[in-house]
């Protein structure tokens, strides 16, 4: 039974089950003309990719007028290990012009965001989309979301089976519904009474689900992150298994110690023909047992700290008619951005460009969006996603990357060997002005946060060394802060945010929380003692978190961090380091 205690399902759970399975009445609204739609569908919205919201900046004082709020919709593309064409991404770009703000968005979870389309708009945007064989489907709600693997477009037989595996599991975790083709591809209404949803029900999972897979050789997707992670381990470039992760989600809520942040950890090994199933079958557990009576409580996290590991592995054993054997020892975690020029391994190169926050657009003498667009008409490469929100180009000719360099120092584009270590592994979710959860800016101020750190790590003489810093506007976590070196995550209105320090590239360790309520103008003066301990003390090659983990070290590995957790987890406090 779901652990609701006893308690009323949630107001979301009650929408979904009157949904008529995703269809609601958003046919209706869109025919209508309402700006905007109301409660329930909003929340069935989200299984189409949509997220509907409104401009903050201009919220007040529409209000004060007496006017609606300034109502628009992010639409997000599902794009299983962050895989395109050049052809779809020349649509996409395309679409931003003519539905949304211009600009694209690489979220921090290998898909396409599109904010600023309004309701008249909706329609051809998520038409446009499935034109070129993409879709919005279950990119957000409580579903599977889309599926991680490294982006890498190396053509051994370990990362083709990642991204073969990704994609499977993305089509046997879609909603069955035929809700979305009716409702934006005009195709014939089916719903009966006989229409049903195989796997999730009429109620889909408690919360959204994520599943990311990665090397033992290279966790560049983040994968303790995520409810369920897949590690591939390697003998001679092959896959002989993987390595079950169970439990991640960067998510908390401020104030709250019964919510936190929390890395997955080890349930089992399998073999690799397991893969998709055992996904499925941890997606199950979730969905018969998880709380769909609280929000707040309803991610697979939850669940397994309520259970335990061992429970939740006992369940998932009576469900499948495979071995799931003991987890495995893992190498120490490596972290590959891809940037830059990179071989192929089949007589191709693949070129990575840094995209600051994962916003493709023409601003501030950088006119990214023009330079890929031309990039692309002219070498018509593949293209993939990356987690820290940056682009590969692939399948490219030698002689195509001395071009493709030109074409961005035309456009004012940097390439990374142009970049400081802490801007090129930084990251920002958008928040202000459209998330409805923002409590401070994120991506609108991360990069002048970066330009004050480069120049204090440059006085440091740190200025090469790899650094992951990471920006949120709330708790939530999308930009995955708890897992980075420095993180700043919004506290309070007025750009006050909680600074954490001591993940790392990694992503197996989190962070411990260092000042609370620390204005913007603030937050380098927060971490200067210990940017300048680090200097004064590190051991050759030696990180800020390995330093910083050395200077403090823990008991025992922390796995994660609550909502109200006091500064400095009683190991570090700023007195301490001056």
């Amino acid at each position: 039974m779901p652990s609701n205690n006893g308690k009323k399902e949630s107001k979301v759970e009650a929408a979904k089950k009157k949904s008529k399975l995703l269809r609601g009445k958003i046919a209706e609204t869109l025919a209508s003309e309402a700006t905007h739609f109301e409660h329930d569908d909003t929340q069935v919205l989200k299984f189409h990719g949509v997220y509907q919201q409104d401009d903050r900046d201009v919220r007040r004082e529409r209000k004060q007028a007496g006017q609606e709020a300034d109502y628009s919709f992010m639409v997000r593309v599902a794009l299983p290990g962050g895989l395109l064409s050049g052809d779809q991404y020349l649509s996409l770009d395309r679409i931003a012009d003519d539905y949304a703000n211009g600009t694209l968005r690489i979220t921090t979870r290998q898909g396409i965001q599109f904010h600023g389309v309004y309701k008249k708009d909706l329609k051809s945007t998520i038409a446009g989309i499935n034109q070129r064989l993409m879709t919005t489907l279950s990119a957000c709600g409580d579903v599977e979301r889309n599926v991680m693997a490294c982006p890498a477009p190396l053509g051994d037989a370990a990362h083709v089976l990642l991204q073969e595996t990704a994609r499977e599991i993305a089509v046997q975790l879609r909603p069955a519904s035929r809700a979305y083709h009716e409702i934006w591809l005009d195709e014939e209404k089916v719903v009966s009474t006989l229409e049903k949803e195989p796997f999730y029900g009429d109620q889909y999972l408690p919360r959204k689900f994520k599943t990311g897979i990665a090397l033992d050789s290279d966790n560049c997707i983040d994968v303790y992150s995520y409810d369920c992670g897949l590690v591939a381990v390697l003998k001679d470039g092959r896959i002989q298994g993987y390595q079950v992760l169970i439990g991640g989600g960067m998510g908390m809520s401020h104030g709250k110690a019964d919510t936190f942040a929390r890395l997955a950890e080890p349930m089992g090994y399998i073999g690799p023909e397991h893969a998709v199933e055992t996904v499925r079958t941890v997606a199950a557990v979730f969905r018969d047992h998880g709380n769909r009576a609280d929000r707040k409580h309803a991610r697979l996290k939850y669940l397994l700290e309520e259970w335990g590991i061992d429970r939740f592995r006992e369940e998932f054993r009576q469900r499948v008619d495979f071995e799931l054997a003991p987890p495995v020892s893992l190498p120490t975690p490596e972290f590959h951005d891809h940037l830059g020029r990179n071989e192929q391994g089949d007589g191709k190169w693949f070129y990575g460009i840094f995209v600051e926050n994962g916003r493709i657009a023409d601003r501030d003498g950088c006119r990214l969006k023009s330079a890929l667009r031309s990039i692309i008409e002219t070498h018509r490469p593949g293209v993939r996603l990356t987690s820290s929100q940056n682009l590969l180009l692939t399948d490219l000719d030698e002689s195509a990357l001395v071009e493709i360099e030109k074409g961005l120092t035309d456009h004012g584009v940097a390439f990374v060997g142009e970049l400081s270590a802490a801007r090129r592994y930084s990251m920002a979710c958008p928040a202000l002005p459209t998330c409805g959860l923002a409590i401070t800016e994120s991506e609108r101020v991360m990069p002048s946060v970066v330009d004050r750190i480069e120049a204090e790590l440059e006085r440091l003489g740190l200025s090469d060394v790899p650094l992951t810093l990471r920006m949120t506007g709330c708790p939530n976590g999308c930009a995955r802060p708890y897992t980075a070196d420095i993180a700043f995550v919004g506290r309070k209105p007025g750009e006050q945010y909680n600074v954490y320090v001591g993940g790392g590239l990694a992503g197996d360790r989190v962070a411990d929380l260092l000042a609370e309520d620390v204005p913007v103008d603030e937050l380098v003066a927060a971490i200067r003692p210990l940017l300048e301990r680090w200097a004064g003390q590190r051991r050759d090659g030696e990180g800020l978190s390995d330093f910083y983990q050395r200077l403090f070290p823990r008991e025992l590995p922390r796995m994660k961090i609550t909502g109200a957790e006091e500064p400095t987890q009683g190991r570090i406090s700023l007195e301490v380091l001056r």
